[in-house]
């Protein structure tokens, strides 16, 4: 009875090592055919993600883009911000996209118009910083002409045109002045 139960054992020890080296086996085969069916589909192209990346930006004009390893890219230049992250965002919604980096410059709105300011308006604003200090006296400017009227002593009219005369302008007329 000690053989048949050697015999016995020896068989089940034998079946339950065969078993464990087809479970083994069977679990290497499915690891190898997961494997491969990931190896299959790989990873998304580049150039895949590039042409659906420029498709959701080419509402916008001036805007390009350029992938590396699924990291799009933005540049160009656009005139308000709010283009700027609409492409951003038409962008992050591609699939297979990792990041964004924008690199999309917003160009400043262009500086208003100078107002030209003539000749008599800096001639103004200078004879009236002169005449300030004479009471009683005024100073007409046109074409560069300035025309004074009103009262004033020698002495202090002496001044006064020696300051306008430095102002440079075209003639100073004095007709209307009355000089005491």
């Amino acid at each position: 009875m000690k053989k048949d139960t050697y015999l016995l054992t020896t068989f089940i020890n034998f079946k339950t090592v065969e078993i464990m080296k087809l479970r083994h086996l069977t679990t290497s085969i499915m690891a190898i055919g997961l494997f491969f069916m990931i190896a299959c589909k790989g990873k998304p192209k580049d150039s895949e993600i590039m042409q659906a990346a420029s498709t959701a930006v080419q509402s916008i004009p001036g805007v390009t883009a350029d992938v590396k390893e699924g990291v799009v890219t933005l540049s160009g230049t656009v005139s308000t911000e709010d283009e700027k992250t609409s492409a951003e965002n038409a962008v992050k919604s591609v699939k297979d996209v990792k990041s964004v980096v924008n690199n999309i410059t917003v160009t400043p709105p262009p500086a208003p118009a100078p107002v030209a300011v003539s000749a008599d308006d800096s001639l103004k604003t200078a004879v009236a910083d002169v005449v300030k200090d004479f009471p009683g006296i005024k100073v007409d400017v046109k074409d560069g002409v300035l025309t004074v009227t009103g009262e004033a002593k020698a002495d202090r009219w002496k001044t006064l045109k020696m300051a306008l005369d430095a102002l440079h302008p075209k003639k100073v007329d004095a007709k209307g002045l009355k000089v005491k």
